[in-house]
């Protein structure tokens, strides 16, 4: 099975791309960065080919058509992902590079498309336990999830013959630049704040169990044209609770003062005010990257496991020890 992966340069894509070398398909990815596709071709357990892609510009959708061109799925994984960012980086980054995507499906006759979006689209500032793929959805908290919400009416819109979207929770593992590098770098400047008492109940997904899900996606048959699952360990765990976790597998210090959540969401804004008007990067603190720590967020998992026959194959605690593992190997020491 030939199979094109986009964003294969970047943590999720990197990871679905070396499964599906391992299992003997022709793989291949798209990626801006040649460092880092070099990378990823050197790990990789089985041969790779790199196409370079900037998304969003005028040679996107043609160089996307001849990428796909004789494959049997496309595994869309490019995306940016990041609580802050322009409004145009996210159009280009997560809304064009889908509808490049559905152009190649549609001119090579690409028989399936795995679509990663997230759970991000469910975010609501309230606590939400066992959110399901069919419960309405809020208003987009963020630049984010408006662009993904977009991305994935533009998926329905194209009518594919099969196509299926994931919406995985808090990925993390080797090589990923996002969820615990953010979290790490907190850790590091001085005691976390613990909203609402740290006992906001969160799902993570380790990036073994979200490639399960992928490859899953990409073998089993499909119950319908369009399937959306959400992803996670299946494993949700109190955000104190993760703390003690991340601090003992990445030999960090832990230190945490309790704060009510009305003054970090007065903290946060004040410093995405202050990030606005200079133009400067992200704060240290968003409303949502603080607001996912407050407020409870599970994931109802029954149809990817009923439809899909999904189980974890990596343990959560595993997943963590793993990750810290990877992290302290690269820095020789000490995150």
């Amino acid at each position: 099975m030939k199979v094109l992966v986009t964003g294969g340069s970047g943590f999720v894509g990197r990871h679905i791309a070396w499964r599906l070398a391992a299992e003997g398909c022709e793989v291949v990815f798209t990626g801006r960065n040649a460092t880092a596709a070099t990378e990823v071709i050197q790990h990789s357990p089985g041969p790779l080919r790199w196409v370079p892609v900037e998304h969003g510009s005028p040679a996107a959708a043609a160089t996307l058509r001849e990428a796909s061109q004789g494959c049997a799925a496309i595994v869309h994984c490019a995306a940016l992902s990041s609580p802050w960012g322009s409004v145009q980086a996210f159009a280009d980054a997560n809304v064009a590079s889908t509808e490049e995507v559905l152009q190649a499906c549609e001119a090579n006759g690409v028989k399936r498309l795995v679509h990663i979006s997230t759970p991000s689209l469910y975010f609501a500032f309230r606590d939400r336990l066992g959110v399901r793929e069919s419960d309405p959805l809020p208003p987009p908290v963020n630049e984010y999830a408006r662009s993904k919400g977009l991305a994935e009416e533009r998926v329905r819109a194209a009518g594919l013959p099969e196509a299926v979207l994931l919406r995985p929770r808090a990925v993390f593992g080797p090589w990923d630049a996002t969820l615990m590098p953010r979290l790490l770098r907190v850790m590091q400047r001085g005691p976390i704040p613990l909203m609402r008492g740290g006992r906001a109940q969160l799902d993570l997904t380790c990036v073994d169990n979200l490639v399960e899900a992928i490859w899953l996606g990409l073998n089993q048959p499909l119950p319908r044209a369009l399937c959306t699952y959400n992803v996670s360990n299946g494993t949700p765990l109190a955000f104190e609770d993760l703390l003690h976790k991340v601090a003992a597998a990445f030999q960090l210090e832990l230190r945490t003062r309790r704060l009510p959540w009305p003054l970090v969401d007065l903290i946060a804004r004040g410093l995405e005010a202050s990030a606005r008007l200079r133009g400067s990067g992200e704060p240290l603190i968003t409303r949502y990257g603080a607001g996912v720590l407050a407020f409870s967020q599970t994931l109802d998992l029954q149809a990817l496991h009923d439809e899909l026959g999904y189980r974890p194959v990596i343990t959560q605690d595993e997943g963590i020890r793993q990750h810290a593992q990877w992290w302290l190997a690269q820095r020789g020491a000490r995150p």
